[in-house]
């Protein structure tokens, strides 16, 4: 059979398809590829787009599914957003009459600038600008409004809008805050093109809008003989939109749409293309730009979904009908057989719990319910990432391991948070509490045996860092270990404890030092960043192992390398950061990095974000956090442009994500057992349930007799309580210490003897067992405290002042007390209180 032939079996006749909500999408592209394949050897010619790598992956198991495990040649697949400049540029060379396309690719595909060298590059610029009050923004803050306008710019190159439009937004027609910030926008417009062009690189979605667009025009001229398939877009993106226009055109191209409304009448479809925020209105729009009807959509060939979750499909669609349409329910709710529905949401049931913990308990035991039955799949979605991982953590408890797909950020992670809290350690002048958390990590040792090396840092916390703040950085550490060695309170262990602490903290000192030189001298961030690197890496060795060996080991230590090698790459001549900035800055970079395990989660479980889930269909389904604000999350517009601006710029309206949001839910929807949770009350507050979820309570709620969506919370709730509630108890032995003679105290103070008879086991701990309380970490000074500054302020003027007095004694003695009374000794808040203290006591003395 010649490849044209089987080509052709693979595309058939018709061009645009749709594979209905109570279907798995990629399992019925799958089969019906498989069932329109002439040939083995015709699915391999084939290219099939896809959404996102994830959808990609998916269609790869749904066709080892679809094949019964048999080995296959598998068409090329390919996310709509990674198309291969190489291959086009191939492509270009080979075929004459695609000359001019080579010289547009060549003109216009830079390479793409690295997300975290544009964010840097924006931060400086944003550094440099100076808004009204002649202040330029804190480097932490800087960065953070540079990932702001790297998503709006995002969304500029997306729409293939131009940044000079901005210009043509009169400030006058806005309020004055919204003509301060179209001020600051240019930075985009008159900065940031000169910036680009000096990088030689332009953004990724201005880059992938440029090859979606010049692979249409490619297949516009020479199309292509093989099949091309787009499956499962909406083609809410511009050049998306222009690409699968062309590919249904293409003699060998088809289109499959998720999920299309094919039965609703004309009018309100109309009222669907008006409604940003309709599930359907993105392939409204899209069936305009094809120049198709809904008549003109094939069903894709494979099994119709049963009857009941068609009909529930129905239901679902016309629950979600535009504001503008709602009047239609009462005519068509007549048309609906009550008993047909109660059916179709048979297998829809809405848990509502007093909390989200409550919430994550419910849906963990859903899902340790499907793995009760054998070959089950059950997955949660939601776009909550607080609830995914509540339910990832519930579910260990039975010794199943589930990761959010979402990912989590490389800050949560042990290398992340190492490197985070080694940054705070020294930019913090070694601040009790910031010195703890970096020198009880588990990765921190020192050079030597971790238990060693944590039992030393125990005893330093003992010693030295409870109680008052000692001063700062690691001379005021062996200052304090020093008195603790002359300490006749203390016990002889302890001082000789301390004394050897001194040494050990002259280990730790040196290891440090290059990096707090660096806080305080480097000019670059790179600088800045290596010398960050080669201290935590120091301080992770062991006697046995090296630092980076420990430090970059495993998938979260693999992600933290290839970040700081990113991040070594991007950061080039940007400037450092100041020492206070740097751990702020640092948490901000790591922030904006994920970390997704690679293996090691149960085949059958899954947890999804929307986008993760689309296009997929497992048989249990929760949709979980369905509250507004939540799921759907709130509509805003964003910082830099309000509604009107986007209009008049050219941005779609922020309504678009809603619609999006309620496509993936109505799809969701139509798995065969679906359940629907949210939580009544969210950090204290009542929380309002999800408009989807109104809407499908009012519809059904509305049918004769009344159906409404089964409701399990009482059942599951009583389930998730009884994990938690214990057995019976056996009631101990009441304790009757009896020490030797020897050992009891021989005398006693009046108020001990109270104690004695109050509450006996408070005196046997500190009588017999010699147990002590710990003073808190950074405790705020006392009295004694200020009567040492106050000594050592007045001994230093007398020192400074052994036989005349100078000519303002109160002066002088109130300038050296700022020098006692710093504040990186004594605490702002305290401070406030001691200082007033203190000049009267100077007053006084002059």
């Amino acid at each position: 059979m010649s490849g044209a032939t089987s080509a052709q079996g693979l595309s058939g006749g018709c061009r645009v398809f749709t594979i209905p909500a109570g279907l798995s999408f990629v399992d019925a592209l799958a089969e019906g590829l498989l069932a329109r394949a002439a040939d083995p050897l015709a699915l391999a010619r084939g290219t099939v787009f896809l959404p996102t790598r994830r959808a990609c992956r998916a269609l790869r198991e749904a066709f080892l599914r679809a094949a019964g495990g048999r080995a296959l040649l598998l068409p090329r697949l390919v996310p709509l957003g990674d198309l291969d400049a190489e291959e086009l540029l191939l492509a270009a060379d080979e075929a004459p009459v695609l000359d001019n396309l080579a010289a547009d690719l060549a003109a216009d595909l830079a390479p793409p600038l690295p997300g975290l060298r544009r964010q840097l590059l924006l931060s400086r610029l944003i550094r440099q600008w100076r808004g009204p009050g002649g202040q330029a923004p804190r480097e932490d803050q800087a960065l953070r409004l540079a990932a702001e306008l790297a998503r709006l710019l995002d969304q500029v190159e997306t729409e293939g809008l131009d940044l000079a439009g901005l210009e043509t937004l009169v400030p006058e027609d806005y309020a004055e805050h919204w003509q301060k910030v179209l001020t600051f926008l240019r930075i985009l417009i008159e900065q940031w093109p000169a910036v680009q062009r000096a990088e030689g690189g332009i953004g990724a979605a201005a880059r992938a809008r440029r090859l979606a667009e010049l692979q249409a025009a490619a297949w516009r001229r020479d199309p292509p003989e093989e099949p091309v398939i787009v499956a499962g877009s909406t083609g809410s993106i511009p050049a998306t939109a222009q690409l699968i226009e062309v590919v249904a055109g293409l003699p060998q191209g088809m289109v499959v749409l998720p999920g299309l409304d094919t039965e609703t009448g004309n009018e309100v479809w109309d009222a669907v293309a008006a409604d940003p925020g309709h599930p359907q209105h993105g392939l409204a729009r899209l069936l305009a730009r094809l120049e198709l009807t809904r008549d003109q959509v094939v069903p894709w060939p494979v099994a119709a979904p049963p009857a009941a979750r068609a009909q529930r499909r129905r239901l679902v669609d016309l629950a979600l009908y535009p504001a503008a349409a709602t009047p239609r329910w009462r005519a068509e709710i007549a048309r609906i057989d009550a008993t047909r529905a109660a059916e179709a949401f048979a297998g829809v049931t809405r848990i509502d719990t007093p909390g989200p913990g409550e919430e994550a308990a419910v849906i963990a035991l859903i899902l340790r319910q499907a793995l009760e039955t054998p070959g089950r799949r059950a997955a949660l979605v939601t776009p909550d990432r607080g609830l995914a991982r509540r339910v990832a953590g519930a579910l260990a408890r039975w010794g199943v391991a589930v990761d959010d797909s979402a990912g989590a950020p490389l800050s949560h992670s042990p290398p992340g948070g190492f490197l985070r809290l080694t940054a705070e350690m020294v930019a913090g002048g070694l601040a009790p509490l910031a010195l703890l958390g970096a020198l009880k990590h588990p990765l921190a040792a020192g050079g030597q045996a971790p238990a060693a090396f944590r039992a030393r840092v125990r005893t330093l916390e003992r010693l030295a860092l409870r109680g008052p703040r000692p001063a700062p950085g690691f001379a005021g550490l062996k200052r304090a270990l020093r008195a603790a060695a002359k300490d006749p309170r203390r016990r002889r262990e302890d001082r000789e404890a301390a004394r050897r602490l001194i040494d050990w903290l002259k280990g730790l000192e040196a290891l440090a030092k290059p990096f707090a030189r660096a806080l305080a001298r480097a000019k670059t961030l790179r600088a800045l960043l290596d010398a960050h690197l080669g201290f935590a890496e120091s301080l992770a060795a062991t006697s046995e192992a090296s630092g980076p060996a420990r430090l970059w080991a495993g998938e979260a230590g693999t992600v933290a390398a290839d970040f700081v090698a990113e991040l070594r790459e991007a950061a080039g001549d940007i400037p450092a950061p100041g020492r206070d900035a740097y751990p702020a800055y640092l948490t901000a970079l790591l922030s904006a990095k994920v970390v997704r395990p690679s293996y090691g989660s149960h085949p059958r479980l899954a947890i999804w974000g929307p986008l993760e889930a689309r296009l997929q269909q497992v048989d249990v389904v929760v949709l979980g956090g369905l509250n507004e604000g939540t799921w759907p999350a709130e509509v805003e517009p964003g910082p830099w442009l309000s509604r009107p601006m986007r209009a008049d710029f050219g941005l779609p309206p922020p309504e678009r994500r809603l619609g999006l949001a309620a496509h993936d839910f109505a799809q969701l929807l139509g798995a065969p057992r679906v359940y629907l949770t949210r939580a009544t009350r969210v950090e204290g507050a009542p929380s309002v349930p999800s408009r989807w979820l109104l809407r499908l309570e009012a519809l059904l709620g509305a049918l004769e007799p009344e159906i409404a969506l089964a409701r399990g919370s009482a059942q599951w709730l009583a389930w998730a309580e009884a994990l938690d509630t214990p057995g019976p108890t056996l009631p101990a032995i009441r304790p009757a210490p009896k020490p030797p003679l020897a050992a009891r105290p021989r005398k006693l103070s009046v108020t001990r003897i109270e104690t004695w008879m109050r509450d006996p086991y408070d005196l046997y701990a500190e009588q017999i067992l010699k147990l002590k309380a710990l003073d808190e970490l950074d405790a705020d000074p006392g009295a004694a405290e200020l009567g040492t500054l106050v000594h050592e302020a007045l001994e230093k003027f007398v020192a400074a002042y052994p036989a005349d007095l100078p000519a303002d004694p109160e002066a002088e003695l109130i300038e050296i007390g700022r020098k006692v009374f710093a504040p990186e000794r004594v605490k702002p808040g305290v401070r406030a209180f001691w200082w007033p203290r203190f000049r009267r006591i100077a007053r006084w003395f002059a």
